[in-house]
């Protein structure tokens, strides 16, 4: 039998953030509030969470926190990249902890959720209990060329193809300013266009484990999904804000606490190498490769991994 998400769990409080900028952070506790703290940083850049995400945790042993990162879901101005930087984000995360009096605490993220709890570990090593990552993305050159330039495009080619038709010859010579040029540019009509060629583009290839062929949600408003795309090629575009190999040469200042690592074989978004590479630099990990399984937690076997790790992770920090 595979681990499910824990039943609905709700939250007990949600306040704003404010900060020195005209961000105002969402946040939101659920569970336990004299549990395990927990914090959830979710991917994207530019997404946010939903309620599902708090059920990754057992209610009576976590202090379950969550956030919209900058600009994102419930969070405002949405779609806002004016002093929204990685270093922001990870300022906000320690203003969070502060906030709430938590000495230590636990990082749970996935994808680009996992390259901000590595950075935030670098940062602020006396405050991790524990860690766990799930398709971790290290935010190299390497990393995001093989999505948008070449790499995954090689196994997808009809999929690339349909997402290149937005573009003329000149703009496919560097696609990531041509995309940053659509989706901030002032025409309405060529930042939708934008925004759905991307997000089909990036959703075909999340989902492709999955037996349906994905398709836009009709549904989703149009306003939404342009200011998501804003914040993720606002990010892209500046290198999210990181050096190079910012955190595996940063690495060591991560205390030795239990971390573990979940990463689909099949993930095709993120490659497992990211994840190796981070098992074999941090000798307190331990690395679980899930067999037929692609990049989302809400994969069957991915949400199974997690659950397991949360679970034994609620021990390890109790010892």
């Amino acid at each position: 039998m595979l681990n499910e998400l824990y039943p609905e769990i709700n939250e007990f409080n949600s306040f704003i953030l404010e900060t020195s900028s005209p961000h105002r952070v969402y946040v939101e506790q659920a569970g336990n509030k004299s549990g395990i703290p927990i914090i959830f940083l979710h991917g994207g850049p530019g997404s946010g969470c939903s309620e599902n995400h708090r059920r990754y945790f057992d209610p009576k042993k976590y202090h379950i926190i969550l956030f919209d990162q900058r600009g994102c879901h419930r969070s405002l101005p949405n779609g806002d990249e004016a002093n929204n930087t990685t270093q922001d984000l990870i300022d906000d995360i320690e203003a969070i902890r502060k906030k709430l009096n938590i000495d230590k605490w636990v990082l749970f993220g996935g994808s680009w959720g996992a390259t901000l709890a590595l950075l935030y570990a670098e940062h602020y090593p006396q405050h991790i209990l524990g860690i766990i990552l799930r398709g971790s993305f290290l935010a190299r050159k390497q990393d995001l060329s093989w999505f948008i330039n070449h790499g995954v495009n090689r196994i997808y080619p009809d999929y690339w193809s349909e997402y290149l038709s937005i573009f003329n010859e000149d703009e496919k010579n560097n696609l990531l300013d041509s995309m940053h040029n659509h989706i901030f540019s002032d025409n309405r009509t060529i930042q939708l266009i934008a925004a759905k060629a991307w997000s089909l583009w990036t959703g075909r290839i999340v989902t492709h484990c999955f037996e349906e062929e994905y398709a836009l949600d009709e549904n989703e408003d149009d306003e939404k999904l342009i200011n998501d795309v804003k914040i993720e090629i606002h990010y892209a575009k500046n290198n999210y804000f990181i050096k190079e190999n910012e955190i595996i040469n940063n690495i060591k200042n991560i205390p030795k606490v239990p971390i573990t690592i979940v990463h689909g074989r099949s993930d095709i978004t993120c490659l497992p190498e990211a994840s190796c590479s981070l098992h074999e630099i941090l000798p307190n990990s331990k690395l679980i490769l899930v067999p037929n399984a692609g990049h989302l937690a809400g994969e069957p076997a991915i949400t199974n991994a997690l659950i397991s790790a949360t679970d034994e992770m609620s021990n390890l920090v109790n010892e």
